[in-house]
């Protein structure tokens, strides 16, 4: 495990290596405990360098067996090897040579899940950032770029299954039960795309026919048995593969393409070239073990992966700095990829919950970074929603800027361009410029900022001039490191709204610039006017959220209700309402803090109902706009001084009063929405089911009654009713008799299924109030679950930490002192691992004092401990900073 050096690593300081490897030869003697690795690279040193310039090369504990230059063993005064570096000095002076490396690691013992390992009884790789420096000496950096051919050699019964990248190129038998296989890449990639799989799994296969006729083998292996759960998988990845032609004119290049699924993985999975290796979480689903969600999640996965073989294999990025290029980007394409398969508004709509929930309080706490980072102490910890999901979104707003046809134009350009390169923020930029004729220098800005920027809004109506004017000032609150931040290009997408929601054309636009219904905001403060507007409008603002901001605006609690019941863009028409909620929701929970009880008003109550029973609104829709905020979405909104137990209270408070208003209604549509005929994965069945779940949660309130939420999951036919009414019983009646016997039932059915199992996990360690930490430390020593398994993890201790609001933040502080107890465990195993679980911990500061100062103790007791993993001791201090 690597600790802390204190090293930081600034974007200011890339240069190119010294040297090149433009071919790279691996060869693999596969053991569970003494796996052999052969690395034989063709070095060649760039022109302009010193003759007597060493090689240094990165390891991560290695252990170095043997080294050659052309053949020639290195005497020890030629070399000097630690188990994280090599250096070699004395280089031929033509300055192009072979080198061959022979390193011995242990894939048993390796619980870090990165470089080689073994995941039930399976060989498998993680290299991304920086894990093939685990297998053997090597430049691990994105922008070194090689063409790799690899023989892997293992017992064929442990072993029948011998995969790498690229395409296979041949396979035999050898002595002793072992027997080989090689594959070949032919296209130059960086190590962090390397990738082997060996073991014994099963398989489905298929075709695909690209557009210009040629013809691809498809694989995706799982473990035996589990091959029916992999057809939805190979059903998106075909999918996938026809909408990036369709879209993006990108067809596939190698012969084959392979799918691994296995158990034990840090990530939902890994985009190596021709050869992707998945948590099996994102593969597997059918009827009977896969929620909706699931489906949609694998779905997405299968989409981002694959996508990544442009946007990331062919183009990949320069250095660690620019991830957001290949993930950023990589998210935006799955997203409308997603988009197209499903409903589009509601796609979005959850894209933006999630960026809200997640980006957001990045953006607002100790970790805000800017979506290319300027420097960092442990890469691992940049893998982050601002890279991923913000990045999409500064993607999203240059189409919206340049428009669909200059976007494509712009992507085609990114592709013919830098087809081979590992390319910088800059060349993706220049492309855009280039092929639209626009200055983007200061939308640039969004790459290099950090944080959430604000607007706020004025309006200004008047009727002798039929003149509406907008007057939008941005702002942008310091963050770390960047205390004084510059004007943004922000784009907002518009339209005013005139009686019963018809839209008003204005006749010009004036002061900023306006291009069709797109204002852009470039200065700190500007004024928009807009004549022949023949009535007061109501501005429907950030439709399809168009820019990742905040909005504070003089619109009154009628003008919101009215976008609510009328915006013809359901984005808006759902941030109207949840705008709405969430100003009753925080005012209640200030009045239940303060001992008074909440207070409901009947106009929340009667919107909600003509949502829930509007028809001619998608069921999914209503699904979300009846999801009211959560529990961190409205601590998010007070920001400071934060009591869960009284944010509980006041949600509490506002569903008993839709459900007892609503009660009767609710109860006619839950019956009609139940499921006819079979369970089918699409988005008519995903919104029915979403929409009569949310339903029966508002029953079992009005009801006082488990009854409904126990017969549903005593007569469910598919896993998104099941769980849906285990949570309801778990959130709704905690440890009553209908919840432990559900909970026992769903036990003795799936107890063989880890993966199912994690869902068991997370309801549990989601139900509210101060029991939970005693529940959560009960699951810790069921016999499903392991610290050392990632996905167990994190639906325990994950699920616990960053969903329950009011479990995990006691008043008490318990909940925090197990939490980094429990961290400090996993850092020593998985360090990867307690990182991303510790970033739970990023808002501590915005609780009451009381909580704040226990959430303080607990993470200086972290930082007080020695032995600290590098990851774990970035994140804690610049938590604490």
């Amino acid at each position: 495990m690597r600790t802390d050096t204190g090293q930081v690593f600034h974007l200011e300081d890339y240069k190119p290596t010294d040297f090149l490897i433009p071919e790279t030869h691996l060869d693999f003697c596969l053991r569970p405990e003494r796996t052999v690795v052969r690395s034989t690279l063709q070095i060649k040193r760039r022109n302009g360098v010193a003759a007597d310039a060493p090689l240094i090369l990165d390891g991560d504990e290695l252990k170095l067996v043997d080294i050659r230059i052309d053949g020639t063993v290195l005497g020890d005064n030629a070399y000097v090897a630690t188990p994280d570096r090599l250096e070699i000095r004395g280089l031929p002076e033509n300055g192009t040579f072979t080198l061959e490396i022979t390193t011995e690691v242990n894939p048993t013992t390796n619980r870090q899940l990165t470089g080689l390992y073994r995941s039930s009884d399976v060989y498998c790789t993680q290299c991304e950032a920086e894990g093939f420096r685990r297998i053997t000496y090597f430049l691990d950096r994105p922008d070194m770029l090689s063409v790799y051919t690899v023989r892997i050699e293992a017992e064929r019964s442990e072993a029948p299954l011998l995969l790498s990248n690229g395409n296979p190129k041949d396979k035999g038998t050898l002595t002793n039960g072992r027997h080989f296989a090689v594959w070949h890449d032919p296209h130059p990639k960086p190590a962090y795309l390397f990738a082997l799989v060996a073991g014994d799994l099963g398989v489905i296969t298929d075709t695909f026919t690209t557009a210009s006729g040629r013809h691809i083998d498809l694989g995706i292996y799982v473990e035996h048995g589990k091959e029916p759960r992999a057809l939805y998988a190979m059903d998106a990845l075909k999918r996938s593969m026809k909408w990036d032609e369709d879209v993006f004119g990108r067809e596939y290049d190698l012969d084959v393409f392979n799918v691994v699924a296995v158990s034990d993985f840090n990530m939902g999975a890994m985009e190596n070239k021709g050869l992707n290796v998945f948590n099996d979480k994102y593969v597997l689903a059918d009827p009977d073990t896969a929620t909706d969600t699931d489906y949609a999640g694998i779905e997405a996965v299968i989409a981002h992966e694959y996508f990544h073989n442009w946007t990331g294999n062919r183009i990949t990025c320069r250095d660690w700095f620019q991830l957001c290029l290949k993930e950023g980007l990589t998210v935006y394409r799955d997203h409308e990829f997603s988009a197209d398969m499903r409903s589009r508004a509601v796609k979005r709509i959850a894209e933006v919950k999630g960026l809200k929930a997640h980006q957001f309080p990045e953006d607002a706490g100790p970790l805000a970074h800017p979506v290319r980072p300027r420097q960092f102490r442990e890469i691992n910890n940049f893998y982050t929603s601002t890279v991923y999901e913000k990045g999409s979104e500064v993607v999203r707003m240059i189409r919206t800027i340049l428009g669909p046809d200059l976007f494509r134009k712009g992507m085609d350009l990114y592709f013919e361009r830098h087809d081979g390169d590992a390319a910088t923020i800059e060349d993706f930029i220049k492309v855009f410029e280039d092929a639209s004729g626009e200055d983007l220098s200061q939308f640039a800005l969004w790459y290099d900022q950090a944080g959430t920027p604000n607007l706020a809004i004025t309006y200004d109506y008047d009727q002798a001039t039929k003149t509406f004017e907008i007057e939008i000032e941005q702002s942008l609150k310091p963050t770390p490191g960047q205390t004084s931040k510059k004007p943004m290009h922000i784009p907002v997408q518009f339209a005013l709204l005139g009686a019963k929601g018809r839209e008003l054309k204005p006749r010009s636009a004036k002061g900023g610039l306006v291009k069709g219904d797109v204002i852009h905001l470039r200065k700190r403060k500007e004024r928009f006017s807009f004549s022949g507007i023949s009535e007061r409008p109501v501005p429907s603002l950030l439709r399809g959220f168009s820019a990742p901001v905040t909005l504070t605006s003089e619109l009154t609690r009628s003008d919101l209700a009215f976008l609510a019941r009328n915006d013809g863009d359901e984005v808006t028409r759902w941030q109207a309402l949840t705008q709405l909620l969430n100003a009753k929701l925080t005012s209640n929970s200030k009045r239940v803090r303060g001992g008074k009880p909440a207070t409901i008003e009947n106009s929340s109550i009667k919107l909600l109902g003509e949502i829930a029973f509007n028809a001619t609104l998608d069921e999914a829709f209503r699904a979300l706009c009846l999801s009211i905020p959560s529990e961190s979405d409205i601590a998010r909104e007070l920001g400071a001084n934060i009591d869960p137990d009284a944010i509980l209270g006041s949600r509490d408070a506002l569903i008993s009063a839709v459900a007892e208003a609503h009660a009767e209604k609710f109860a006619q549509a839950y019956n009609e929405l139940e499921q006819k005929g079979s369970f089918k994965p699409d988005a008519a069945g995903a919104g029915r089911r979403a929409l009569r779940n949310v339903l029966l949660d508002y029953l079992s309130v009005a009801e006082s009654s488990s009854k409904r939420a126990a017969a549903q999951f005593k007569n469910a036919d598919n896993m998104t009713d099941r769980a849906a009414a285990l949570g309801v019983l778990v959130q709704r009646f905690g440890d009553s008799e209908a919840t432990n016997h559900a909970l026992q039932a769903f036990e003795a059915r799936f107890g063989n299924d880890p993966l199912v199992m994690d869902k068991w996990f997370v309801v549990q360690a989601m139900q509210p109030g101060n029991g939970a930490l005693d529940k959560v430390r009960e699951l810790m020593t069921h016999k499903l679950f392991s610290l050392d398994n990632p996905n167990r993890t994190r639906a325990l201790i994950g699920a616990f930490s960053s969903g329950n609001q009011t479990g995990f933040n006691r008043a008490d502080g318990r909940g925090y002192k197990f939490f980094a107890e429990t961290i400090l465990t996993i850092d020593k195993k998985n360090p990867q691992l307690a990182a991303r679980l510790l970033t739970a911990m990023r808002s501590w500061r915005s609780f009451e004092p009381v909580r704040r100062e226990h959430a303080r103790e607990s993470l200086a007791t972290i930082a007080m401990e020695t032995g600290l993993s590098a990851d774990v001791r970035d994140i804690v201090e610049r938590t604490l900073a």
